[in-house]
């Protein structure tokens, strides 16, 4: 069954380890379909989270994540890696779930590189998206929590905080 924009619509913190397990599909566009079992994430908390790329308020660049919850932010990072991002919450309140990870694949540079995904994903709704979308299959999985990655300039409770998840 596909996620629809309510499932998206939940605070970051619930949405972010609900995903885990979930399967992330993949329509490319030589009309072969994948899909892939979500194994890492993490969670950015809007404005007052010194790591979300909302903190400083809404830029060209984030803009999309003041959008509904279920649309897609894309953005380049070393100028070589799409990161994905799904954004959660109600419309204004810019939260985002980095996907870091499926199983087979880890980390978000890797994962984007293998799914194709670039800028012409930015704000696409993946309650409508006929090339990328999110099933729950009905099962859930077990996770743990640790650190997000790679925010030392956030600060020591920003880059403490344990809002990554992890399929175990």
């Amino acid at each position: 069954m596909r996620l629809g924009t309510s499932f998206f619509e939940q605070d970051v913190l619930v949405v972010a380890p609900l995903l885990i397990g979930k399967q992330l599909v993949r329509l490319y566009d030589d009309g072969h379909l994948e899909k892939y079992i979500i194994s890492e994430t993490e969670a950015y908390d809007g404005e007052n989270d010194l790591a979300c790329h909302a903190c400083r308020g809404r830029t060209e660049r984030n803009k999309v994540m003041y959008g509904q919850g279920g649309l897609i932010y894309v953005y380049l990072v070393y100028g070589m890696y799409w990161m994905i991002n799904f954004v959660t919450g109600q419309k204004d309140q810019p939260q985002a779930v980095l996907l870091r990870g499926v199983e087979g694949i880890n980390g978000p540079g890797k994962l984007t590189r293998q799914l194709q995904i670039d800028k012409s994903f930015y704000a696409e709704d993946l309650a409508t998206s006929k090339r990328i979308w999110v099933e729950d299959d009905g099962t859930t999985s077990k996770f743990r929590t640790d650190k997000r990655v790679g925010i030392d300039y956030a600060g020591d409770y920003w880059k403490n905080v344990p809002w990554r998840f992890i399929k175990i």
